[in-house]
């Protein structure tokens, strides 16, 4: 078996649910909770990375996708703390991890708005999972700037491998799609 394979298998065997929870159970509010909850969630953080990979190395205007998925994950935050009910929001996470892996793995261009449009239906989900876990202004525009920062991350190794024309951002990817496709079969299971 080829390394590549075997670290791919490896990745998605790491695949949990949603996971993107810091502190105790009062401890939800302040900048740095906010920061820190997209990035200690395995499948916050490799949907985020992967949106920013995937950027990088299908477009232009690297920034849309990435720009769109944050502004739409605050607003499904606000939008679930306000009341509103999300339907079915841990199978959509693990959809929206997928959907981007594959679109990663097979390096699928798409025009910047459509690009747009998919990763932020996907982030009001992944907004509003956080929405629900965090309080206060504080903690979502930690949660933004976590999420940004992942963004930027994910463009600066797609932009590196892509220089390289590297196979680890295909790999990554199927890792990403193979980690949707665990959870979503965990949350059928269970």
């Amino acid at each position: 078996m080829k390394l590549k394979h075997l670290l791919t298998l490896s990745l998605a065997a790491l695949s949990l649910p949603a996971l993107a929870h810091v502190g105790g159970a009062h401890d939800h509010g302040g900048l740095l909770t906010g920061f820190l909850h997209p990035i200690t969630g395995l499948d916050h953080l490799a949907a985020m990375l992967a949106v920013g990979v995937w950027s990088a190395l299908t477009t232009k205007r690297l920034w849309v996708a990435p720009l769109s998925f944050a502004a739409l994950l605050l607003a499904g935050a606000l939008m679930a703390q306000a009341g509103a009910a999300f339907p079915a929001v841990e199978p959509m996470i693990a959809a929206s991890m997928l959907v981007v892996g594959l679109l990663l793995a097979a390096q699928v261009k798409l025009p910047e708005a459509l690009g747009a449009v998919l990763v932020g239906a996907f982030a009001l989900f992944h907004g509003a999972a956080h929405g629900q876990e965090l309080a206060g202004g504080a903690a979502l525009a930690g949660m933004v700037l976590g999420t940004a920062v992942l963004h930027a991350l994910g463009i600066a190794l797609g932009l590196g491998l892509k220089r390289a024309h590297h196979w680890l951002p295909r790999a990554a990817g199927g890792a990403v799609a193979l980690m949707g496709l665990n959870m979503g079969w965990s949350l059928l299971a269970g």
